[in-house]
């Protein structure tokens, strides 16, 4: 029987199994399908407080996990294939075994959909991103290219036009499911062009190493073209990891957690930290902080129950 599990090996999930550990929980860490989260995949974190020159985005995650190791927090590789979250104890499977626990962390965050370009996969973190907020400094004067047609890709676009010199909206209609107001606000902006009717064949150039150009294909006239571009975001939305605990944890439409209050769900015992519940913010230090509560829940819930 174990105190407390937590899905997940990002910020969220390991700063929780900091706390966890400290408060002699020891917890039991499960890496997940992605080990180290949205910031194995990420390059320079430049706004993570107390690194002054940046830090790595795996290096950063790496350090968090030592040092709830340091402090008796257990990790195991492999995913949650299925939870049993209907009585206490709750219980998880974890790759075929079920392992019993009084709470669980679900910090299993949300993962980036992409646009499933031959190169894409290879330039992440080098020129392709699907945070603006994250790397939109690095581009300062320089152009960039956002794909999709919601708010967060007029969202995005607009926050990027406070670093780039251009910014292309490719869009595979001219029809956009973003808000009017988001809408207008980015086609008000004059450093934004728009380029509807476009899908992207590829991003370019593997062979130097970063982001140098795309090619465009336009579905209307036929026409493929080359552009120039330095930064490629892709904006077409998250898909949140919960496909465990659909039926028993309470969902959104698009499969987030709701939240019931600080770090807890709809059901006793089971908290939440970082991207699977916050569609909003997704930054390292917001998953980390929301691990930290999501950990004193549960040491206080575990308190409340006499364990």
């Amino acid at each position: 029987m174990r105190n407390v599990i937590i899905i997940g090996s990002g910020c969220a999930g390991n700063t929780a199994a900091v706390y966890a550990a400290r408060a002699n929980l020891r917890p039991l860490v499960v890496a997940g399908h992605e080990p180290g989260g949205q910031l194995s995949i990420t390059s320079l974190v430049e706004n993570f407080p107390g690194f002054p020159e940046g830090i790595q985005g795996p290096e950063l995650v790496e350090n968090i996990r030592r040092q709830a190791e340091h402090f008796g927090a257990e990790f195991v590789h492999g995913s949650v294939v299925e939870a049993d979250f209907r009585q206490h104890p709750l219980r998880l499977n974890i790759d075929g075994e079920w392992i019993p626990t009084r709470t669980v962390i679900i910090a299993t965050g949300a993962s980036a959909r992409w646009l499933n370009l031959p190169n894409e996969q290879k330039l992440i973190g080098h020129g392709v991103s699907s945070c603006a907020t994250c790397d939109g400094f690095f581009y300062r004067g320089k152009k960039v290219m956002v794909i999709g047609g919601g708010d967060s890709a007029m969202e995005e676009s607009n926050f990027l036009t406070r670093f780039a010199s251009e910014v292309a909206i490719v869009h595979r209609s001219d029809t956009f499911r973003a808000s009017k107001i988001m809408l207008d606000r980015a086609r008000a902006n004059p450093k934004i062009v728009f380029l509807p009717h476009t899908v992207v064949r590829d991003v370019h150039d593997v062979n130097a190493g970063v982001v140098t150009a795309v090619t465009l294909h336009n579905v209307k006239t036929g026409e493929t073209w080359q552009r120039d571009v330095d930064g490629f975001f892709v904006a077409i939305g998250h898909i949140p990891n919960t496909k465990p605990f659909k039926g028993q944890v309470e969902l959104d439409d698009e499969g987030y957690i709701i939240s019931h209050g600080g770090a807890t769900t709809n059901i006793p015992g089971v908290f939440h930290a970082g991207d699977v519940q916050d569609r909003i913010y997704r930054q390292a230090i917001t998953a980390a902080g929301m691990g930290c509560m999501a950990a004193m829940e549960a040491e206080r819930f575990l308190e409340t129950e006499g364990h």
